[in-house]
């Protein structure tokens, strides 16, 4: 089963042609790369694919429902780690723990940030009361991925989440990323310049050049 059916999706920014996909399919569970030179259109596509923001033109299929930027629910299924990402000035559990509390959960919530923090190689014993700048590049990168898992999400969309980091922290979001498929049957999309690690990670990866896939 397709978890997304793409077709004829553009945008354009400042009357610019940024994304031209004709068709794109993703199967239910599997683990898609893309890559490409920068400017190609692939955090773009990520967006969209977030419905985080909405194309100029073309369907986007869900599960065999067409969606776009309203429909919240739908969103909230899906979770995108960006390349710059966000923590807040508290503690690693704080952060881990935001996005249950704000979807209302009260059920085992130090239990699921015990569970996230663990898949992302950072043990609550000896992280969960570090504060937010007390963390090193690869540790934050970690944590703020943990903040995605803990939500168990359908979909998880992954923009360049091992840029700058060390190998240890590399090999570790590479882990996370196949045990969400296998815990939770996650479908995971990620981007990222470093073709050798996409291998080790994806069942199937694309190109991306000037907006639009190209035969590698």
């Amino acid at each position: 089963m397709f978890i997304y059916q793409l077709y004829n999706i553009q945008q354009r920014y400042a009357g610019r042609l940024v994304l031209d996909i004709e068709h794109l399919k993703v199967d239910r569970g599997s683990i898609l790369g893309l890559y490409g030179p920068n400017g190609s259109g692939k955090s773009t596509l990520l967006r969209i694919m977030a419905l985080l923001e909405d194309p100029v033109a073309g369907r986007l299929i869900f599960q065999g429902m067409e969606v776009d930027t309203g429909d919240a629910l739908v969103r909230r299924r899906i979770t995108l780690l960006d390349q710059n990402p966000y923590l807040l000035k508290r503690s690693v559990r704080a952060n881990v723990a935001y996005g249950l509390k704000v979807r209302g959960e009260k059920i085992d919530i130090q239990g699921k940030i015990n569970r996230a923090l663990e898949l992302v190689g950072l043990p609550s014993e000896h992280f969960s009361e570090r504060s937010w700048h007390q963390l090193s590049g690869g540790e934050a990168q970690r944590v703020a991925l943990a903040a995605r898992l803990v939500l168990h999400p359908e979909v998880l969309l992954l923009d360049e989440p091992t840029a700058n980091l060390d190998e240890e922290s590399t090999e570790l979001i590479r882990r996370a990323s196949l045990a969400a498929r296998e815990k939770w049957s996650t479908t995971v999309i990620l981007v990222s310049h470093d073709r050798s690690w996409l291998e080790g990670v994806s069942d199937r990866f694309l190109l991306m050049e000037k907006g639009r896939f190209k035969s590698d």
